[in-house]
């Protein structure tokens, strides 16, 4: 029979080199590395605890509720400030009040849930709330008495398109007002990109 058998020419294989020292080293630190992170995600978690409000609402204004002794500050909205005035057909008029009303409006007497992780620099919860079936952030931006700050872009080019709520005039934004009139410090947006990119900071707070 001829050496090569019938399939051709036997193969040989060396065996494989035992891994070096280093490359074990990698990999017991890649798994140290690994724990570490584990271990400092677990030891953060409680700060990512969501908290959950529900009871009857105060109205402060078109983005802030407080029920019981929580204050909340809706998520991803922006509506003008209580004594904010807008403009619309030559003549101002108290575009705030009106934003605070259209939110009692959708609430309408019913209990309101929030939840929420975060809180904004007054220490109000950062909250999505809801009264029955009725999502009360993005109801206000739908009808137009609040702007989008963080969410809800598409909702809020609906409401500009229609020319609804603060869209059928003029008005400056929110944020602008603040700064105008009280000096306050400028407000990072809080929608769902920024909530992600704070749990990351969080996490990874004391590296």
């Amino acid at each position: 029979m001829s050496r090569f058998g019938p399939r051709g020419p036997r193969r040989r294989y060396a065996a494989s080199p035992p891994r070096s020292l280093l490359r074990k080293l990698l990999d017991y630190g890649l798994a140290i590395v690994l724990l570490g992170l584990l271990i400092l995600v677990a030891a953060r978690l409680d700060r990512f605890e969501t908290r959950k409000k529900q009871g009857t609402a105060i109205v402060n204004d078109g983005d802030s509720i407080t029920l019981g002794a929580e204050r909340i500050r809706m998520r991803g909205i922006d509506a003008p400030e209580y004594q904010q005035t807008c403009r619309k057909a030559g003549a101002d008029y108290p575009c705030g009040k009106l934003a605070r009303q259209s939110l009692a409006r959708l609430i309408a007497g019913r209990p309101v849930s929030c939840s929420g992780w975060q809180r904004d620099r007054y220490g109000r919860l950062l909250g999505d709330c809801k009264a029955g079936d009725t999502d009360l952030n993005l109801a206000q931006v739908q009808a137009g008495w609040a702007v989008a700050f963080g969410d809800f872009e598409t909702e809020e080019a609906v409401a500009r398109a229609a020319k609804v709520g603060i869209w059928a005039g003029t008005f400056e934004e929110p944020q602008d007002w603040r700064d105008s009139h009280h000096d306050a410090p400028v407000e990072r947006r809080h929608g769902t990109l920024a909530s992600f990119g704070d749990a990351v900071r969080e996490i990874f707070r004391f590296w």
